[in-house]
C-alpha cells in the first residue's frame, strides 16, 4: 500500500531544459509499458472465459474499465518525474488488469451473482487474493530503483480505494452483509468530497502503518466474505470489524488535520 510523500517524491524529479524532453520519454515508454499489459491482461481474460462459467461479456467490459484506468494513468503522467514509467508502476497496472476483471464479474455477471456459481466465487476470490499479494511489491520496487513519485503513489492507492469499493459491491451482490457494507467503498470518496467544502482536509497526512496496515485487512476481509462457506452471521460480523477499523482509521486521519489547521489559525 503506497502512501504519497510529497518531500522523497520530488526529490529525484527532472529540472529546467530537460523537462520536456524527459516528459516526451516518459510518454513513449508508458505507452508502450501499458499496451503490453492491457494485451497480457486481454489474453488472461480470454483464458479465464475459455474455462470458467463467464459470460461472453465480462472481458469486454473488463477491457472498458482497464481502458479508463490507463486513461487517468496518462492524465497523472505529469507527477511522476522519472523518464521511464518504472517496474513498481509497471506492478500497478497488472494489478489494475485483474481488478478490473473482478470489477466486471461483480457488477454484470449472473454467474457470480444471481446464480452464485462456486466456481466463479471462488475464482474471483483467488484473483483478489493474487492482486492483494502483489501489493506492496510495488512500494518495494519503487524504492529499490528509487522511482518513488506522487504518481506511483497516487496510482496504487487509488487502484486499492476502487478495489475496496467493487468488494464492498459483492459482498452485497452475496448477500454476505447488509446495504450498510458498502460504506467500507465509500468512506474513501466521501472523504474526497468533503475536501471540495473543507479545504483543510488537503493537506498532507503522514506516513502511517496503522494506515496501510487497515487498508489491507478491509481487502482481506471483504475478500474472505467471498469465500462460500463463510456465511452469515459470521460473514457480517466480519465485515462489520472492518468497518469499524476504517471508521477509526479516518476518524484519526481527520482529528489530525483538524489539529493541524488549528494550530497555524
Amino acid at each position: 500500500m503506497a502512501e504519497i510523500d510529497e518531500r522523497r517524491a520530488g526529490a529525484a524529479g527532472p529540472s529546467g531544459q530537460n523537462a520536456s524532453a524527459t516528459f516526451g520519454e516518459l510518454r513513449a515508454n508508458t505507452s508502450k509499458v501499458l499496451a503490453g499489459v492491457y494485451l497480457a491482461s486481454a489474453l488472461v481474460w480470454w483464458l479465464a472465459a475459455a474455462s470458467l462459467p463467464m459470460e461472453a461479456h465480462i472481458p469486454v467490459i473488463a477491457g472498458g474499465v482497464l481502458a479508463v484506468i490507463f486513461a487517468f494513468v496518462f492524465l497523472g503522467l505529469p507527477h511522476h518525474r522519472h523518464p521511464r514509467f518504472g517496474y513498481a508502476n509497471l506492478v500497478t497496472a497488472m494489478r489494475a488488469g485483474l481488478i478490473s476483471l473482478v470489477g466486471a464479474v461483480v457488477l454484470f455477471s449472473d454467474a457470480f451473482g444471481e446464480n452464485q456459481i462456486d466456481r466463479m466465487v471462488w475464482a474471483t476470490a483467488a484473483a483478489v487474493a493474487f492482486a492483494l499479494s502483489l501489493d506492496g511489491v510495488d512500494g518495494y520496487l519503487a524504492r529499490r530503483y528509487r522511482q518513488q513519485s506522487m504518481f506511483g503513489a497516487r496510482f496504487d492507492m487509488e487502484l486499492d480505494a476502487f478495489l475496496i469499493l467493487i468488494l464492498s459491491i459483492a459482498a452485497t451482490v452475496l448477500g454476505k452483509a447488509g446495504a450498510w457494507v458498502l460504506l467500507i467503498g465509500m468512506l474513501r470518496y466521501v472523504f474526497v468530497a468533503a475536501q471540495w467544502f473543507l479545504p483543510w482536509l488537503r493537506n498532507a497526512l503522514p506516513a502511517s502503518f496503522r494506515r496501510k496496515s487497515i487498508c489491507v485487512v478491509q481487502v482481506a476481509a471483504l475478500c474472505a466474505v467471498m469465500l462460500p462457506f463463510l456465511t452469515q452471521p459470521f460473514s457480517g460480523i466480519l465485515c462489520g470489524v472492518a468497518l469499524c477499523l476504517l471508521v477509526y482509521s479516518f476518524a484519526v486521519d481527520i482529528l489530525y488535520l483538524a489539529a493541524a489547521r488549528g494550530a497555524k489559525a
